[in-house]
């Protein structure tokens, strides 16, 4: 019976051809991601990796010509297509199971040494889909900064491949585009966009409305506190769910760009309190879904966590940003590579933190087993 793991990646084309298939490209896929679960970071770590645990290895695959070289990785790797290797995350993430609905935040990722100066190449950039709850990575689409592509066009490919049926997705206000809100709502989804000057006429209606007082005292509100090592951050959220006046004379006037299904205004003032100093930000939204203020803030804080649940992660944990993969397909299919990594990380054992599982798991076979039991 095959496992999630080889029903996900049996269709995966092999780029080799003739006795260059000296090694089975699912094995050599299976050792290249226990061993990033297990610690290593790069090719020749995987190589070394299988010797040190050739054993270990042997006892759930073939191996029928020993374990792959450094070089036979780093070629798999390049040559991969990195289309079809993450639409085998897809198949693989199903596998996993993302059950029930929640935020799915959308956000962009440079990987800051995938460029090459002599292939004069630009670095690779990835835009990744993260559902908060479950903290597992949904999908992602990756682009090269500066070459014709955007961050905005990549996020509009990815949404494409997501069933976001009853989920609010989040994204920064360079994705509040009509364009964007529009295919999340063809998808099934609700947006949540942050609004910033990229809707000039909006933002300054929307700015007026909320600093009015006597329109503010009027709404609904939330409150949330919290403190940590002397530093004490207050977020008070506003929601609005009346937007008729968006429409009236004196919007017309302005022209302000409305997105389909626009039903939800809010604003969420943060108020943080460190060392004597006191430092207050506004931050203001728009969303296809009337929430409550308390929801709203909620979902704006799941946002968030993409930063230390995500990027936070793969530079710290997985030492991403220092990734020196830069040929061909490399960095786009190690970078796919490390988020499957991190998923059954994130699935495993929710005791104890992902450094200390990938640390457990590199120094106990069977710790090790007992993590990438996920894969069976």
């Amino acid at each position: 019976m095959q496992s999630w793991f080889e029903k996900a990646f049996d269709a995966l084309p092999d780029p080799r051809t003739g006795n260059a298939k000296r090694h089975d490209l699912l094995e050599i896929l299976t050792i290249a991601l226990t061993a990033t679960v297990c610690g290593a970071e790069s090719c020749a770590d995987f190589a070394d990796f299988a010797v040190d645990r050739e054993g270990l290895f042997r006892s759930f695959l073939r191996l029928e010509n020993g374990v792959p070289s450094h070089d036979t990785f780093s070629r798999i790797f390049r040559l991969l297509d990195p289309v079809a290797f993450a639409a085998c995350f897809g198949r693989f993430l199903e596998g996993l199971g993302t059950a029930g609905a929640g935020v799915i935040a959308i956000d962009g990722k440079t990987l800051r040494r995938s460029f090459d100066d002599a292939a004069r190449s630009n670095p690779l950039a990835v835009v990744t889909a993260f559902a908060s709850a479950t903290r597992l990575v949904v999908g992602q689409h990756s682009y090269r900064v500066a070459e014709g592509d955007s961050e905005i066009l990549a996020a509009r490919a990815l949404l494409e491949c997501l069933d976001l049926q009853g989920h609010l997705v989040t994204a920064d206000a360079i994705h509040c585009q009509e364009e964007t809100a529009r295919l999340i709502r063809k998808r099934g989804g609700d947006y949540l966009l942050r609004l910033k000057g990229n809707h000039p006429a909006l933002l300054a209606m929307v700015e007026e409305y909320f600093t009015d007082p006597e329109l503010c005292a009027g709404l609904a509100s939330a409150t949330t506190t919290d403190a940590d090592h002397g530093r004490i951050e207050t977020r008070r959220a506003w929601v609005c769910h009346e937007l008729d006046w968006l429409r009236g004379p004196k919007a017309a006037s302005s022209e302000p760009v409305l997105l389909p299904d626009m039903a939800f205004l809010g604003l969420i003032e943060a108020t943080v309190e460190h060392r004597g100093k006191t430092t207050v930000t506004r931050h203001y939204h728009i969303a296809s879904r009337a929430l409550s203020a308390a929801d709203y803030l909620e979902a704006a804080r799941a946002h968030w966590s993409i930063e230390n649940g995500l990027h936070w992660m793969l530079d710290v944990v997985f030492d991403e940003d220092r990734a020196r993969n830069r040929k061909d397909h490399g960095p786009e299919n190690l970078a796919t590579l490390r988020k499957l990594a991190l998923n059954i990380l994130n699935r495993a054992r929710r005791d104890i933190s992902v450094r200390r599982k990938r640390k457990r798991s590199g120094w106990s076979d069977e710790f090790a087993r007992s993590i990438l039991g996920q894969m069976r």
